[in-house]
C-alpha cells in the first residue's frame, strides 16, 4: 500500500525532534565550574595574605644593631719609606791564619775575649831561627869593626877603597840576614791584625800548622754594614747620606739607625736590582754579622693622606675594601648608623695605619672591629670599647 495512492488515508507528514541537553547535566557543569573558581581564588587570595604576613613579620623582627668599634679616618703626612731585606756583615772580619808552618808551642789567648790590635795570639816553634839571629847578629858586630878599621885605615892612606868597599858589604849582608830572621821569627808570633772579638779556637798545643789554616775568627763589631737590594725603579729614590733604620728578629720591636755609605754603579743584568750599603753603630755589640735584616730608608715626605687603622681593611681576592658608617633617617624621624661595604684603594702600611689613597674622606667612620659578622646594609651601634692599639710588633718611625 502506497501512502500517496490511498486517498481515504489523510494526516500530516511525521517530523523528527531535536534532542535536548538534560537540565541535571548543566547544573552539574555550572556548580563545578563555580567550585573551581571558588577554590584557586582562595588559594590566590591564601598565598597573597601568606606573603603579607611574612613581609610584615620581618619588618616588624629586624635583628638588633651588631656592635662594632668605630675609627675616624685620620689626614696626616706619614713618612716615606722604602722597605727592603738584606743582611748584616761586618766592616772588620777575619779567620786569623799563619803565614808560615810550624808547630804550636803556645796559644796566648782565650776563646770569645776581646783583644786589641797587635795582641799575640799563637807561638810557633822558632828555635833555629833564632839561632839564625843571634848568628846574623854576630856577624854583623864583625862586620861593623872590619869596616870601621878598614875607613881607618883608608883615611890614613894605608889601605885601600876596595877594602872599605868590601867591608862595608859584609856589614850590610848581616844586616839583611837580621832582617830577614827577624821577619820570619815575627811571622811565628801570630798577632791580632786589628781589635774585635775572638771566636771559637781552632788549633792546640802541639798541632803542626800549616800556612793558611785559620787558627779562630776575629770580628770587629763596633761597626756594622747592612747589606740590601732595590729594584731598578727604586734606584732613583735613594742617595747616599739617606737614614736607614734596621730590624732584626732577634729583637723585635727595636730598630738600629744608619746611613747609606755606598750605592753600586752597576745594576744587575740578572736580577735588575742596585745593591746598597749602609753603615751602622753597634756600640753594645748586639748585632751579629749574618742576621737577617728588614731594612727602612726615610724618603722625602709625601703630601698628607687618609689614614685608618689595620684591622678595619679587609683584603680580598675581589678588593680592599672597609665599612662604612652612614645615617639613615626613618620615617619616624629617628636616625639610625648602618655599616655600608666600600671598596678603596690602599698604599702603604706604617706603624699599625694603612694609607686609603681613593674611596675615602677625611673624618669618615669606619668599622675597625667586628666587621666579620657584618653585611652591607647592615645596622649598627658603636660599642662603648676602644679601638685596638696599634701592635706591639709594628716599628714607629
Amino acid at each position: 500500500m502506497n501512502i500517496q495512492t490511498e486517498t481515504h488515508i489523510a494526516g500530516q507528514p511525521i517530523k523528527e525532534k531535536p534532542a535536548k541537553r538534560p537540565v541535571r547535566l548543566v547544573r552539574w557543569f555550572i556548580i563545578v565550574g563555580v567550585l573551581l573558581a571558588v577554590l584557586v581564588g582562595g588559594l590566590v587570595g591564601f598565598n597573597a595574605f601568606r606573603s603579607k604576613m611574612i613581609a610584615q613579620f620581618f619588618a616588624n623582627n629586624k635583628p638588633p644593631p651588631s656592635n662594632v668599634s668605630v675609627a675616624e679616618g685620620k689626614s696626616e703626612a706619614i713618612p716615606n719609606l722604602l722597605t727592603a731585606v738584606g743582611d748584616l756583615v761586618a766592616v772588620h772580619q777575619v779567620n786569623v791564619t799563619s803565614d808560615v808552618s810550624g808547630r804550636i808551642t803556645a796559644i796566648l789567648f782565650t776563646a770569645g775575649s776581646e783583644v786589641k790590635a797587635g795582641t799575640p795570639l799563637v807561638q810557633l816553634f822558632d828555635g833555629p831561627d833564632q839561632g839564625d839571629l843571634a848568628n846574623f847578629k854576630a856577624q854583623a858586630t864583625v862586620a861593623q869593626l872590619q869596616l870601621d878599621r878598614a875607613k881607618q885605615l883608608a883615611l890614613r892612606q894605608f889601605g885601600p877603597q876596595s877594602t872599605v868597599d868590601q867591608a862595608q858589604a859584609a856589614f850590610d849582608q848581616a844586616n839583611a840576614g837580621i832582617a830577614k830572621t827577624e821577619a820570619i821569627i815575627s811571622q811565628k808570633l801570630v798577632r791580632a791584625p786589628f781589635g774585635g772579638d775572638l771566636g771559637v779556637r781552632q788549633v792546640e798545643v802541639g798541632q803542626y800548622l800549616t800556612a793558611g789554616t785559620q787558627i779562630v775568627s776575629l770580628t770587629d763589631l763596633s761597626t756594622l754594614y747592612a747589606n740590601l737590594t732595590v729594584t731598578e725603579k727604586q734606584s732613583s729614590q735613594i742617595k747616599v747620606g739617606q737614614i736607614v733604620r734596621v730590624a732584626v728578629d732577634a729583637y723585635p720591636g727595636r730598630t738600629f739607625e744608619g746611613k747609606i755609605t755606598t750605592i753600586e754603579p752597576q745594576i744587575s743584568t740578572d736580577t735588575r736590582n742596585i745593591r746598597v750599603q749602609a753603615t751602622i753603630s753597634n756600640p753594645d755589640h748586639i748585632l751579629k754579622p749574618g742576621m737577617f735584616a728588614t731594612t727602612t730608608i726615610a724618603l722625602p715626605e709625601k703630601p698628607p693622606v687618609v689614614t685608618v687603622p689595620e684591622t678595619a681593611v679587609d683584603y680580598t681576592l675581589y678588593g680592599d675594601s672597609v665599612f662604612l658608617i652612614t645615617e639613615k633617617k626613618a620615617d619616624d624621624g629617628k636616625t639610625s648608623l648602618t655599616a655600608v661595604r666600600t671598596f678603596v684603594k690602599t698604599g702603604n702600611r706604617v706603624a699599625g695605619r694603612v694609607e686609603i689613597l681613593k674611596g675615602l674622606n677625611a673624618g669618615d667612620r669606619v668599622v675597625a672591629v667586628g666587621q666579620n659578622k657584618l653585611q652591607s646594609g647592615m645596622a649598627v651601634a658603636i660599642s662603648a670599647d676602644p679601638t685596638p692599639p696599634v701592635p706591639a710588633q709594628a716599628p714607629r718611625y
